[in-house]
């Protein structure tokens, strides 16, 4: 079976319709105080061809309120280019930014829901699932956004980036105020165009991952919809920028060679810098279909004092999908919840701990932390969740203390909400 035809079966397979259902059937009882929308985005390719990364982005919202499951609704995001296509790269090489599949995650700022793909600008969508258009930043961002912005929750700043120049800057930082005004712009240094799909915040400092997975010519030219490839005369480091001098040179560390698509956290201890994040130890030797090597939750340390980046595997189950509590992002955490194939894991880092919600033959996707206090694993944890048996899928609300206990609640949803990639909450 080739790797298109593998997208196409199972809960890889794209939905068809666009519905809305509304009073949802629920077992168990919704917390109250769970009033707003979860929404989570992903790809849902409308033609067999497509590589399942480059399909159009789909989100897939359930709205909750008073205790109840008012509704449910999935619908494509209609970017300039979702009706007529265009190229990502115009005729000199240059980017048309508003060129998208915006199919990766959903992140709210300045008041505004964003739909991201890394390739380029962000889409503005409704919690009601409507496209509002291309966001920019008021005219000030001529570049990608990453799908995994950071923000800081001391400043309410959203920090992220862009890649995806044929020239240098490879890479360039940006972060923005909590009303949206794009205030600072950076290049990044990198020697070639590496696929960076992640980073790390801290409360000094900024985190960037220079990897071997990086641009191939020959790949784009032959048509390849993921035109990156592993590169083993590369190398990888993790870059520390400071948040007060971001025009200062990087300080470097070098660490062995791997694949990180997603890190956890990071945070400041003692002279070092803390960072988790699921690691692959080699990643698309010889194109984008190559998803034979496992993924694991490992630690780096990188010592501000001598240069040194210490690495160690926290676990050895294949998982992915790493979330915290993300108004904790840059601080000490100790909580990390993650993805495997029947199960929803939650790795307590300072007991050396690791709880479990198994869902038997089941498949959860990733889930999102919803805080219920300022204590930091005191919530819920929010997935969707897809029966093989009925070919329909469930929102599932777990108690992200007790993860072995039975769900809270489970929402029956109309259809099946086929495997994605990232989510969030959206009160009120």
């Amino acid at each position: 079976m080739s790797q298109n035809e593998f997208y196409l079966q199972g809960n890889y397979a794209p939905v068809s319709d666009e519905r809305a259902a509304f009073d949802l059937p629920v077992s168990g009882d919704i917390p109250p105080e769970l009033d707003g929308h979860y929404l989570r985005n992903g790809p849902n390719p409308r033609r067999p061809e497509d590589h399942w990364f480059a399909g159009d982005g789909m989100v897939h919202g359930v709205h909750l309120e008073g205790g109840r499951a008012r509704s449910y609704r999935n619908r494509y995001i209609r970017t300039e280019s979702f009706t007529d296509p265009f190229p990502l790269y115009n005729a000199d090489g240059t980017r048309n930014l508003h060129a998208s599949v915006a199919n990766t995650h959903v992140v709210g700022h300045a008041g505004k829901i964003l739909a991201l793909v890394e390739s380029s600008l962000p889409y503005e969508i409704t919690a009601d699932l409507a496209t509002v258009g291309c966001y920019d930043f008021g005219g000030a961002l001529a570049d990608s956004m990453t799908a995994h912005p950071k923000t800081c929750p001391d400043t309410g700043e959203l920090h992220f980036f862009g890649y995806g120049n044929l020239h240098e800057p490879y890479v360039t930082y940006h972060r923005a105020t909590p009303d949206g005004e794009l205030v600072v712009e950076q290049p990044v240094d990198v020697p070639a165009l590496t696929m960076m799909h992640d980073f790390c915040l801290t409360a000094d400092y900024v985190i960037f991952l220079d990897l071997p997975v990086v641009f191939d010519m020959t790949l784009a030219l032959g048509g390849a919809a993921m035109p990156y490839r592993w590169d083993d005369d590369y190398g990888a480091r993790m870059g520390v920028m400071r948040r007060d001098d971001p025009s200062a040179p990087l300080r470097w560390f070098d660490i062995a060679p791997c694949y990180v698509f997603h890190t956890a956290n990071a945070y400041q201890r003692d002279h070092a810098i803390v960072i988790t994040g699921v690691r692959y130890e080699e990643l698309w030797r010889t194109d984008g279909n190559d998803f034979a090597h496992p993924s694991h939750l490992w630690e780096w340390t990188l010592d501000l004092r001598t240069g040194i980046a210490r690495e160690r595997q926290l676990d050895d189950v294949d998982t992915e999908f790493p979330r915290i509590n993300d108004a904790l992002t840059g601080r000490p955490t100790d909580l990390v919840y993650t993805a495997a194939d029947h199960a929803l894991l939650r790795y307590d880092l300072a007991a050396n701990t690791i709880s479990r919600h198994d869902f038997g033959d089941d498949e959860p996707g990733e889930a999102t932390f919803i805080a219920r206090s300022d204590a930091e694993g005191d919530g819920y944890l929010m997935s969707y969740v897809y029966r093989p048996a009925t070919d329909l899928s469930d929102l599932v609300i777990l108690d992200a203390g007790d993860l072995g206990a039975a769900p809270l609640a489970t929402v029956h949803l109309p259809q099946r909400v086929p495997r994605g990639f990232h989510g969030n909450w959206f009160g009120g």
